[in-house]
């Protein structure tokens, strides 16, 4: 029979999908026809939801470590072995310690509001480190709330009656493919699309125009833009008067950046910076579709506030299509009672999740002496990895993982608790790339003796004698404080019955939620801050991009590592058809770069810089710039432990909300 269900991928299209199961195995996912965003089409990943939930490699049982830390050695035990090991080691080391001295690690392994907040409240009662939630995407939302303010943005769908779509950062094609068919609809309709991006992913190849930038030079792009506009008279002044503030401070500051200054610091050819300038301001509803690669640089806050900062200029916030998308509704938001963030110990410390490795090797009073980690895999994703390694390698560090296969974090664990897939719970999911909700229930039952995140937690507060309601409630309840006890004005009139039986339902947010003005301090653009100038920050946009300082010139390419198309942050390299189809992790070289270097094509490159060093299979092509090489990810390091492309990422954070630079790295590349 077909069921009901929500994807739960830490993606902004949150698909809606029909699960196909006999004798309570999942034997075909689809995606559900009925699902007003997604309508019945999902991406090649979900499709292998059967393999992912039913792969022999899947752990269905309790594990202790047998062997040294990292390899992977482990025998199965009971739950109640497992958890009185788990509960036993807790109570030891904040003895010992104190409770600071417990770090927990999550993140979006599971984005469904119930389970991906599960454990808030145990580690709160606990008085355990907190987690700074950052590694993603504050850099991009301090950037655009500085100058548009905060709430939903530009609705996706109104981009199809747009006449000048510009796609800045973002591989739709990979990463938001239901943005797709709305910005084609455009282009039959007589719209170009315009691509800004350091490399040719699957997107720019479809792009009228493609912008292969310098990496981490957005800013400066908008800049030189905003010069163009300024210069040949293609603005809006009504608007500008009436609805922004700070433009003549602006119109000095953009004074500084010519299109042949931007175009040079961008590495582009200044009139291809014109074409799209002169475009953009020409266009009757220019739209655009910002991604979260610009932010991941160390000035990522800046290139989002300056991007955002172009729809005013020209008020394509007014005509039907124009506008600008960087996140949207989200759903309900997370119930305060299940949260319990009243429970927390005023003063306890916060640990921002980016510096794990520093967090784990170097922090005191007290150290970290026991990791608990959930819907996550470290050794894979977090920067720096060499750092993070050793501290999981600490033989005084007691690690406790919940997976669902043997991760690179898992083969670190002294207790793994197999956790069930997001098929076999229920949850409440809202969505960062369309404004619908939907609640889920679980299509099958868990598989062998895997547990839901939920039940996990709840039965170690009870070891642990935890009182309060919260860690006594089923997991229907928690969906039914999730909707009931929600903040969100969007979900003012929301049927809530129609959520209850399974149906995605429209937040009430405006497809325009500019319309009415901007949720910034002043309620205009600001294109001068003086929220930003009063935290020491410059109040205007800036192009000057900065140079990763721990490499410097003694490494002359730039490193980005974007998604590949197959795989989601680390996630899907559990399934063997999907690493059989990929082949191992390559590098995307320019034919000039790897002919300087004796490098061909397939043959095994080292890609090496101060932090680490990864080895991978050269794909020469000019689909990358001269100065660029690209490594998609995140793949599992497998047969060579140690390696992987966060080998060559820093824990350095950006210049607004305390993010990950994933792409501000420089590396040399030899033959292996």
């Amino acid at each position: 029979m077909w069921k009901r269900a929500v994807c739960t991928k830490d993606c902004p299209d949150t698909c809606g999908l029909l699960v196909k199961v006999e004798d309570g195995r999942i034997v075909k996912v689809k995606g559900d026809p009925d699902h007003p965003y997604t309508q019945g089409f999902i991406c090649r990943k979900g499709a292998r939801f059967p393999e992912h939930v039913h792969g022999e490699a899947r752990l269905t049982t309790p594990l202790r470590r047998t062997g040294p830390k990292g390899s992977g050695e482990f025998a199965p035990v009971t739950w109640d072995e497992a958890l009185d090991e788990v509960a036993a080691n807790i109570r030891r080391v904040a003895d010992e310690y104190g409770p600071e001295a417990i770090l927990p690690y999550s993140y979006a392994g599971h984005m469904g509001l119930v389970h991906r907040h599960a454990g808030h409240a145990f580690f709160n009662k606990l008085g355990a480190s907190a987690l700074g939630y950052t590694i993603c995407g504050p850099a991009a939302t301090a950037g655009f709330k500085a100058s548009l303010g905060s709430g939903p943005s530009t609705e996706i769908q109104e981009s199809a009656q747009s006449d000048y779509i510009v796609i800045w950062g973002n591989n739709t094609l990979v990463t938001n493919v239901h943005a797709w068919p709305h910005f084609t609809a455009a282009r039959k309709n007589g719209a170009r699309i315009v691509v800004i991006d350091p490399y040719r992913n699957p997107t720019a190849a479809e792009a009228d125009l493609h912008l292969m930038l310098r990496p981490g030079t957005d800013a400066a792009l908008a800049l030189g833009v905003m010069r163009v506009l300024m210069d040949e008279d293609l603005l809006d002044r009504e608007f500008i008067a009436e609805r922004t503030i700070g433009f003549d401070a602006l119109k000095e500051r953009v004074a500084q950046w010519p299109v042949s200054r931007a175009a040079e610091v961008c590495g582009l050819d200044e009139a291809a910076v014109l074409a799209f300038a002169r475009g953009y301001g020409r266009a009757r509803a220019p739209y655009i579709r910002t991604g979260w690669g610009p932010a991941r640089q160390l000035r990522g806050g800046m290139a989002m506030r300056a991007i955002s900062l172009l729809p005013a200029l020209v008020n394509a916030f007014g005509p039907p299509g124009g506008g600008i998308t960087r996140s949207l509704g989200g759903g309900p938001g997370k119930a305060a009672s299940l949260l319990r963030t009243d429970l927390r110990p005023e003063g306890t410390r916060t640990v921002n999740m980016v510096r794990l490795g520093h967090a784990l090797t170097e922090l005191t009073d007290p150290p970290v002496k026991l990791l608990y980690n959930y819907l996550s895999n470290p050794a894979a994703v977090a920067p720096q990895s060499a750092v993070v390694m050793r501290g999981l390698a600490r033989e005084d560090l007691f690690t406790v993982v919940q997976e669902m296969y043997m991760t690179d974090t898992a083969k670190f664990a002294d207790v793994i608790l197999p956790g069930a897939s997001f098929l076999e719970v229920g949850d409440v999911y809202g969505s960062y790339g369309h404004n619908y909700v939907q609640v889920a229930r679980p299509v099958i039952d868990p598989v062998g003796q895997s547990r839901p995140t939920l039940r996990i937690f709840q039965d170690l507060a009870a070891r642990l004698g935890f009182t309060e309601e919260v860690f006594t409630l089923t997991e229907a309840q928690c969906i039914e404080r999730t909707l009931a006890e929600s903040e969100s004005e969007y979900m003012a009139g929301v049927d809530l019955d129609a959520l209850r039986a399974g149906d995605p339902v429209r937040l009430s947010v405006p497809a325009n939620p500019y319309a009415d003005g901007f949720r910034t301090p002043s309620g205009k653009v600001e294109f001068f801050s003086q929220s930003m100038a009063d935290q020491g920050l410059d109040p205007l946009p800036d192009g000057e991009p900065w140079r990763d300082p721990e490499g410097g010139d003694a490494f002359p390419l730039e490193c980005l590592t974007p998604p590949h198309p197959l795989l989601l942050n680390s996630a899907f390299n559990e399934v063997e058809a999907i690493r059989e189809r990929i082949g191992g992790p390559r590098a995307l070289i320019h034919p000039r770069t790897a002919s300087a270097r004796g490098i061909v094509q397939d043959a095994r490159i080292r890609v090496f810089n101060g932090r680490g060093e990864t080895v991978v299979r050269a794909e020469v092509t000019e689909d990358t710039r001269e100065d660029l090489l690209v490594i998609e990810g995140l793949h599992w390091p497998g047969e060579r432990p140690g390696t992987g492309s966060n080998q060559l990422t820093s824990q350095r954070i950006t210049d607004m909300g305390d993010t990950c630079a994933f792409h501000c790295n420089r590396v040399e590349v030899e033959p292996a």
